[in-house]
């Protein structure tokens, strides 16, 4: 899913709706926008950094098993940007840096 920064994210929230997205989660900071027919087609838009984390992610990927792919990541030696946590929203995540330089959310609804 692409993380995009936003400074309208309202607007940007009526724009992707011309294209079938709802609005499925917001936090002020983050909104995420969902395909009704497709839920797993998902935009987030960031009107502000992240809140929870030392940079805002570029994309995210939803896994099956965080724990497990957190620990494939870091025995690879990627570089962690943020730790395994779980957050308040019932998501489990952490941030690696894949080899373009690029942050990527990984993470697992609880």
């Amino acid at each position: 899913m692409p993380n995009i920064p936003s400074d309208a994210p309202a607007q940007s929230r009526e724009f992707y709706g011309l294209l079938g997205f709802e609005e499925v989660m917001n936090h002020g900071w983050i909104m995420t926008l969902a395909s009704p027919t497709v839920p797993t087609a998902q935009i987030s838009l960031y009107a502000a950094a992240d809140r929870t984390a030392p940079v805002t992610p570029d994309m995210s990927v939803e896994v099956d098993d965080v724990d497990a792919a957190y620990a494939a990541v870091r025995d690879s030696g990627a570089e962690i940007v943020h730790p395994l946590q779980d957050e308040e929203w019932g998501v489990r995540r952490f941030f690696v840096r894949d080899p373009d330089g690029r942050v990527v959310n990984v993470l697992s609804h609880r």
